[in-house]
């Protein structure tokens, strides 16, 4: 989070050091201004009450409790014996592991998905200040399973170097992409198991207000790919959009393949942090944007990103849309499809806006085939709602 820095203490903090620590402390907090302080404390040995003071004065700023991680159970007994753990969040130093020659089975908008044993899968989040997205996760993880999703929660929190990340036990499961890359003259009985587990997830609902809005987060995609389009095709997909109603069914937010592992036949949700509220739709447009938008004008990211041939991907995208809404009928499909493609191209406009890269050709031709698209999407398509 760009509102929070993490600060480091280590060795002993006593009568002899506790002011030049506080000029440290200081300094860094005026390097970081309006940033909230979260310590790490995993090399801290041992704390004095004037250590404690310091950490008194720099808490007196914030309304809410600061973050300290990684407390030694001999430094955690001191916080807790003084009271500190009912001022701060405190947490107890966690396990490390390592995935080094492990099996990478995902990559997501926030880290990278390893397998470290048969039984085990760890998510290493990549930015250094990654707790509060993991404990995040696994509360969006909790409220899905409550509504009645099956989903992978985590178990443990550990470090990985320098970064953290989520345990899952998933005793050999496999993503339905890795059975579509084993099996893919099977591929037509697994796009449907895949739609049809995403209709299951579609149909649960969670309280009203219990996860964001999808439409409002919508609403700020096509807020950022508008500068990519005219005012008057912009206005027109804003009516649009504002039309779906605020429903209150699950939506995964990227519900590809690689994101739904299955075990022993029974599929489940993993990667939780999109998660939110709202109309169908706002799930169905990642399979148009995994499994067609991304190869049209790069045949070769199918197989980079999910080792299959893009015609593989392509025929995903065909076929879901019929599976999904359990339909043989070519003008519904075709009608469905439409639909589905204005929201993925919003946000394929919104997702390659961040590239690394966005100067090149294929910026260029995904951004002028998107456009168009959504030009003649607009001119056709008279509602988003099924």
């Amino acid at each position: 989070m760009a509102d929070r820095f993490v600060i480091e203490l280590s060795g002993r903090i006593d009568t002899s050091n506790a002011a030049d620590t506080e000029k440290r402390l200081e300094k860094l907090l005026a390097e970081n201004s309006g940033a909230e302080p979260v310590f790490d404390i995993a090399e801290l040995q041992y704390i004095s009450s004037a250590g404690l003071r310091v950490l008194m004065k720099i808490r007196k700023r914030w309304k809410n409790r600061l973050e300290i991680r990684n407390a030694s159970p001999e430094v955690y007994e001191i916080f807790e014996t003084t009271g500190f753990d009912e001022l701060f969040d405190i947490s107890k130093k966690m396990r490390e592991v390592s995935v080094e020659g492990c099996e990478i089975i995902g990559r997501g908008f926030y880290g990278t998905v390893y397998r470290i044993d048969p039984e085990t899968i760890v998510k290493v989040y990549e930015s250094p200040d990654s707790i509060n997205i993991i404990r995040t996760e696994k509360e969006l993880a909790r409220t899905a399973l409550i509504a009645g999703v099956p989903t992978a929660i985590s178990y443990d929190i550990v470090k990985v170097g320098n970064s953290y990340g989520s345990v899952f036990e998933l005793l050999n499961a496999k993503t339905f992409n890795d059975l579509l890359i084993e099996d893919p003259a099977n591929a037509d009985e697994i796009i449907k198991q895949y739609a049809g587990f995403l209709r299951l997830v579609n149909e649960q609902t969670v309280p009203r207000g219990k996860l964001r809005s999808a439409r409002e987060l919508y609403m700020g995609y096509l807020e950022e790919a508008s500068r990519y389009l005219d005012d008057d095709l912009t206005a027109r997909l804003r009516e649009m959009f504002l039309e779906i109603p605020e429903q209150l069914n699950v939506i995964h937010g990227d519900a590809q393949m690689k994101n739904i592992m299955v075990r022993d036949g029974e599929p489940m949700l993993i990667d939780m942090e999109t998660l939110c509220a709202g109309h169908p739709i706002f799930d169905l447009q990642s399979v148009y944007v995994t499994y067609f938008a991304f190869g049209e004008d790069d045949p070769n990211n199918s197989m980079d990103f999910l080792g299959i041939p893009n015609e593989l991907s392509e025929r995903v995208w065909e076929k879901f849309v019929g599976y999904y809404f359990k339909t043989d009928d070519e003008e519904r499909i075709a009608s469905l499809r439409d639909k589905i493609a204005v929201v993925g191209a919003v946000r394929f406009l919104y997702l390659i806006g961040f590239a690394s890269d966005t100067s090149g050709a294929l910026f260029e031709a995904r951004i002028g085939h998107n456009r168009k698209r959504l030009r003649e999407l607009a001119d056709r398509t008279d509602s988003l709602l099924f």
